[in-house]
């Protein structure tokens, strides 16, 4: 029995636990209930934290492709694809398979729409979608033979995200942040750039049983010209009149912890209103273009209408980068139901797709390695899967395709110019050097000094990692 509990309690105190209470029950609801000793380290992860051996890179930019681009339309070249243009072949389809539990369908080749050129020293083959990207392939490590899991857009793009299709995981850029903290104290180590709101929406930013120091900052909008923190500023307060609230919230934030105590989940939330506050002062300069000169804006289409948009993602991402955040995801997408590279019916539609990409792409590499960060910034495009070298039921697009598709990655420590792995002669399975998406994202933080096995956090009783069970570092691919 604790004495406590019939120790006479005068008026005061009645009032000031009552007071202090409901501000405490509101803490508790926004924090995990299942809160661990391991918490403890990502709890204070505003501040850098080791690695487990040396990195080659201090900070990733994914660029992420929502829907899925067509592999045999952009970087695998498949000259094949034209020799047997309209000719039928059966193919172990899993999408087929999954909705009609056929095995092996037969589907009529078509050919790329587009044009493919070689570029650079290496003589990289990419299509005319991506010239100004193209380039850049001799910076790049190309992967072909990349194979994941899901044959829909809401769990491929969650599995890409946070490594599990079926159960609420953390997100790559959580983890990272969990097990390396962040650079600069004053911004979040997370940013998700104009994410969208469905196939997984904020899980794919989200922390999950992380603590929330660990979630994604999301940084506007798919459908939105602006790019903005959402209620960053309060206009109805002066900023001394916001800062008098902060101190006297935070006050009575941590008397609450210190006399009920509440373990490393509320103090993770207590933390996040430390850092909206500091954000207030340090990311709306960061987010303001203002001070890039018209070379630079320029460089990455701004002020063009097909490039503007994705252009500003791209050099805020690289201000940001600069400014010391961990992890940045760039997305082109937009919240609807069929996902911007999502042509099952229209495949020529990738072009438009393209020219509102490809330039900003090719400035935010050229930006990066020109200011001397691409040296230690690793930059990782793809998407949550490619899509068939044939045509959907006979028409002009083509379906989901898991079994084999590319991403590429430049900087942080990847050996360039290479092209590691390659899918069959029509570009639909992954054959050989196959790398799951497990593997990618132990390759990635295997480059920033992670060990994916050791990067793990107790809940409900079991250790997880962002790779579960499997994952294998490819080796290969770093310089």
């Amino acid at each position: 029995m604790n004495d406590r509990r019939h120790a006479p309690v005068s008026r005061r105190q009645l009032l000031q636990n009552v007071a202090c209470g409901f501000g405490g029950l509101a803490l508790s609801a926004m924090a995990h209930q299942n809160a661990s000793a391991s918490a403890k380290k990502a709890g204070n992860s505003l501040g850098e934290l080791p690695t487990h051996f040396p990195p080659c890179a201090k900070r990733v930019i994914f660029i992420f492709m929502q829907g899925g681009p067509s592999q045999v339309d952009t970087f695998d070249y498949k000259p094949a694809l034209a020799e047997q243009d309209g000719n039928s072949f059966e193919f172990s389809d899993a999408r087929v398979k999954a909705n009609s539990g056929k095995k092996v369908s037969t589907h009529k080749l078509m050919k790329s729409p587009w044009k493919f050129r070689q570029y650079g020293e290496t003589g990289r083959w990419v299509s005319d979608l991506f010239p100004e990207t193209a380039r850049h392939v001799d910076d790049m490590a190309m992967v072909h033979s990349m194979h994941t899991e899901g044959v829909a857009h809401g769990p491929a793009t969650i599995f890409l995200h946070t490594g599990a299709t079926n159960f609420v995981r953390p997100s790559v850029g959580s983890w990272i942040t969990y097990g390396l903290g962040t650079e600069n104290a004053n911004l979040p180590g997370f940013v998700a750039i104009c994410p969208s709101a469905g196939n997984g929406g904020p899980r794919n930013y989200g922390s999950a049983f992380l603590p929330p120091s660990c979630q994604g900052t999301a940084i506007g909008d798919p459908n939105s010209p602006d790019i903005m923190i959402r209620d960053l500023k309060n206009p109805s307060t002066s900023r001394n009149e916001q800062q008098r609230h902060l101190q006297l919230t935070q006050a009575l934030n941590r008397q609450q912890l210190l006399q009920n105590g509440g373990g490393a989940e509320l103090e993770s939330v207590v933390k996040s209103y430390e850092l909206a506050w500091r954000m207030q002062s340090h990311a709306p300069e960061l987010l303001d273009l203002v001070g890039e000169t018209p070379e630079t804006l320029k460089l990455y289409g701004i002020g063009e209408k097909e490039t503007d948009k994705f252009g500003r993602q791209c050099l805020i991402a690289r201000r940001l980068c600069e400014a010391g955040v961990r992890y940045l995801q760039v997305n082109y997408g937009d919240n609807g139901a069929n996902p911007a590279w999502d042509q099952h019916s229209n495949l020529p539609k990738h072009e438009q797709h393209a020219r509102r990409v490809d330039r900003p792409i090719s400035a935010l590499l050229t930006d990066l390695k020109r200011r001397g960060l691409l040296e230690d910034t690793l930059v990782w495009w793809g998407s949550e899967f490619g899509r068939t070298p044939y045509s959907q039921s006979n028409g002009t697009g083509r379906d989901h395709n898991p079994s084999g598709f590319t991403m590429w990655l430049a900087g942080g420590g990847v050996k360039p110019g290479i092209t590691y792995g390659s899918t069959d002669e029509f570009g639909h399975q992954a054959v050989e050097n196959k790398v799951h998406m497990h593997d990618m994202h132990a390759t990635i933080l295997h480059l920033l000094g992670i060990d994916h096995e050791k990067l793990t956090y107790r809940y409900s009783g079991r250790d997880f990692r962002l790779t579960d069970v499997h994952g294998h570092v490819v080796h290969d691919l770093f310089a």
